[in-house]
């Protein structure tokens, strides 16, 4: 390996871009912990009217959540990789609502489409 190609391998790997200092690593944990820390005082408290307003809450700051770990965490952004790490990010964020929506949907019309318990005593 020549002396060039040595040294440009070396600055794709040591880029200042690509890695986080202390204080990028800080910053991150204290918003995920704020990120955690409101919807437990909101479920705790029963700050908002309604368990469908405080679920709805909840779930924007997960999806707040996994973005601050993505980027000061992951260090995604659309530079790393060639793109690569973006098209993984947005794979990841199409199977995340595609997961949720299906599990909120199941678990919506789970109560409507189980039998009632009347009619399950009758069937002895």
């Amino acid at each position: 390996m020549n002396t060039d190609t040595h040294a440009a391998h070396a600055d794709h790997h040591h880029d200042d871009n690509s890695h986080g200092s202390l204080s990028t690593y800080l910053l991150g944990f204290v918003l995920s912990v704020v990120l955690t820390a409101i919807p437990f005082w909101l479920v705790m408290s029963g700050a908002l009217p309604s368990k469908q307003i405080t679920a709805l809450v909840i779930m924007a700051f997960a999806v707040v959540q996994i973005v601050v770990h993505m980027i000061y965490f992951l260090h995604m952004n659309t530079k790393s990789e060639n793109g690569w790490s973006m098209m993984a990010l947005i794979f990841t964020i199409v199977m995340v609502v595609i997961a949720l929506s299906g599990s909120l949907w199941v678990m919506s019309h789970l109560n409507s489409n189980m039998m009632p318990i009347h009619q399950m005593t009758g069937m002895k």
